[in-house]
């Protein structure tokens, strides 16, 4: 299949997407009753993972297996309490959760445990001890990339920090790891700090509000959860030529990873600021597979089998040195090593490229996207 029939075969699939899959009750019989426990949902990665553990039920070796539902509780852990405790009253054997906080759920947690509901949390941790946790290790995260700037930055310089979504341990732990880098060399200084919400519009919002009372020479790096992206396009649109875009440590979005390709190299469907540039960065991500690796590891514990309890995912980094474009985006493909893909089959900047893991080859590029599994 080519490269434009795939994408419109994506986009035609986009339109057919459902937000929550559910069966009657006669279609659930013999099927695992598991909720999927969405909590802020207001970025690319949320909807991104949400996609991928959608895809996970319906594979072929899932479908007859799983009986997913889907709810959000948005940024608000009282209401993800009050939600879960809904889940276990109507049957819920496995509950995969996004957590709004580390630690506010855990006695609603240690009640489902205790009805013998399997609570899997990804990306983000729940500390209650009968909880399940697939995560990356966000210390790590932050620490590599608060080194990476400052040794781009030969330990001196102004920059400006945009964090994630506050109270939620992925936000809380890298950014005390890059705080503590930065600590360490007096001559980096945070003259600007925002938090971003994993948001790419929000970052615009809050760099606009930073640069109304300075301007980009007055900056020398950024830390950023989620934005390089847009930061690199609004260097551009403030006039600065593309070799004076500022180093950036942030995000694995698939626009910021073709920023980073050689400036010049042909990308199919790339157009400025979507675009090759030689943009200094180094890109990172908790890869949104992680629910969907959640859900599976759910669905082993049901049937018996033993699961750790804490799933330390490796941490996807990618510097210029590193980045490899893919060519269709296949499984294949990823497993070789490519790490970013072309616009014309990843419409928006926004959207996460680390999606590819040995531990589950039932979701690929259509997983991510729509929401399909592989075949």
């Amino acid at each position: 299949m080519g490269i434009g029939s795939k994408a419109r075969r994506f986009a035609l699939l986009a339109g057919m997407a459902v937000c929550v899959l559910g069966t009657s009750a006669a279609e659930a019989a013999g099927k695992h009753k598991i909720f999927l426990s969405m909590s802020f949902i207001g970025n690319d990665w949320q909807a991104e993972a949400a996609n991928m553990v959608k895809a996970m039920a319906s594979h072929k070796s899932m479908a007859d297996k799983v009986d997913l539902q889907v709810q959000v509780a948005g940024p608000n852990a009282q209401r993800q309490i009050q939600q879960i405790n809904a889940m276990v009253q109507a049957g819920a054997e496995a509950i995969v959760i996004f957590p709004i906080s580390p630690t506010a759920l855990n006695q609603v947690v240690k009640n489902a445990c205790d009805k013998g509901v399997k609570v899997f949390a990804y990306d983000a941790e729940i500390t209650e001890p009968c909880a399940y946790n697939v995560h990356i290790d966000q210390e790590e995260a932050g620490r590599v990339t608060a080194e990476w700037l400052v040794k781009k930055l030969n330990g001196k310089g102004n920059i400006i920090a945009v964090t994630g979504v506050p109270g939620t341990s992925v936000d809380d732990l890298r950014t005390k790891a890059a705080k503590e880098v930065f600590a360490k060399h007096p001559d980096i200084k945070i003259v600007g700090e925002a938090v971003g919400m994993w948001s790419q519009a929000v970052a615009r919002t809050e760099l606009s509000k930073i640069l109304a009372t300075r301007s980009w020479d007055d900056i020398n790096g950024l830390w950023m959860q989620v934005g390089c992206f847009t930061a690199n396009s609004m260097q551009l649109e403030a006039g600065k030529k593309v070799s004076e875009l500022l180093p950036c440590a942030g995000e694995g979005s698939n626009g910021g990873r073709i920023q980073m390709l050689p400036e010049g190299t042909e990308v199919e469907g790339a157009t400025s600021p979507y675009a090759p540039l030689g943009a200094p960065r180094i890109s990172y991500a908790s890869p949104p597979y992680s629910g969907a690796l959640a859900l599976k590891l759910a669905v082993e514990a049901l049937e018996g089998k033993e699961v750790a309890k804490k799933t330390i995912l490796p941490l996807p980094v990618v510097t210029n040195e590193t980045i490899k474009l893919c060519d269709e985006g296949t499984w294949a493909e990823m497993k070789a090593g490519c790490n970013a893909f072309k616009p014309s089959l990843v419409s928006n900047p926004g959207w996460f490229a680390s999606i590819f893991s040995d531990q589950t080859p039932e979701i690929g590029l259509a997983a991510a996207l729509v929401g399909q599994p592989e075949e």
